[in-house]
């Protein structure tokens, strides 16, 4: 039960991610990346600096995938998430980012040469239409039509993660974990700087300190950057990786819920529907495969 109420947490500060990422989209989609990446950086420093430094070398013997996995993982996911929401709405957007399990999991299929069964097959068609009659507003048929600059970059925010995951799984369990989390806050911070500035010099210096923007910031760097990775790290001990994933699908349900409570976002049937199909199509894909029981 403990890590079950452990997972409610984590989905609900993630689903604050979006919301507050919508809440607060007068600001420019970097600057948003930029400042939630510094606040977790700092918050970050006393928990992985020491070992950070300890472990040194490793980082510079295994560069080329950590930097991989820092910049589609760190620096750009969150980055097209908040720029997804500078055209489209909350709700819209945690359906998409339902996908990533089973874009993770199609992935993992050429790159890993991992098997999925029948009955995963069936949950990836599934997730895969429920996204797309999100997109489509229900009419399937118009897909071309259909597609908007937030979409494109959930798109993008989708592959990138899938890549991220995958590689996780090859190299993550090599670095301390708050050391690793650290370093690629770091090296975000300082991708992202030049990207900020070139956006300032493009539309201007955006007015930061406004207390509804500043606790925005705040919430970014320290909830879903911090301390949900704390509970979900720990929620993954007590269960599994696959049990704490599938249990993320219910993403949509909790930010369609503050959407339409905070934001004042209008939730339609179309958009419940695609939710429940990307969710139904998580759990299938995710499913355990069974082990053929040995008899002696």
């Amino acid at each position: 039960m403990y890590a079950y109420i452990l997972l409610i947490f984590v989905v609900i500060f993630y689903s604050g991610n979006i919301l507050t990422g919508r809440a607060i989209n007068e600001l420019p989609p970097i600057t948003i990346a930029f400042f939630r990446l510094l606040v977790a950086f700092i918050a970050l420093l006393p928990l992985g600096a020491r070992k950070a430094w300890k472990t040194r070398q490793l980082f510079f013997t295994y560069k080329k995938p950590f930097l991989l996995m820092t910049l589609t993982g760190i620096t750009l996911f969150n980055t097209c998430i908040y720029g997804a929401l500078q055209f489209s709405t909350a709700t819209r957007v945690s359906v998409l980012e339902a996908v990533i399990p089973v874009a993770t999991a199609l992935l993992s299929v050429w790159v890993l040469k991992e098997r999925l069964i029948g009955i995963q097959w069936v949950g990836v068609l599934l997730s895969f239409t429920g996204a797309v009659w999100v997109i489509t507003e229900g009419d399937i048929f118009t897909l071309i039509q259909s597609w908007n600059t937030g979409d494109i970059l959930m798109i993008g925010a989708i592959l990138l993660w899938a890549v991220y995951s995958v590689n996780v799984k090859n190299y993550m369990h090599l670095f301390p974990s708050y050391a690793a989390v650290l370093v690629m806050t770091g090296i975000s911070v300082i991708a992202l700087l030049p990207i900020l500035l070139v956006e300032w010099a493009l539309v201007g210096v955006p007015y930061i300190t406004t207390p509804g923007n500043m606790a925005g910031l705040l919430y970014l760097g320290i909830f879903p950057s911090f301390i949900a990775l704390i509970l979900y790290n720990r929620a993954i001990d007590l269960l599994s990786a696959s049990k704490a994933s599938v249990f993320l699908s219910f993403l949509p349900v909790v930010t369609m819920i503050g959407a339409a409570l905070w934001l004042g976002e209008k939730i339609n049937s179309v958009q419940i529907i695609g939710a429940l199909i990307v969710i139904g199509g998580v759990f299938l894909t995710n499913r355990p495969k069974k082990t053929k029981r040995s008899y002696s």
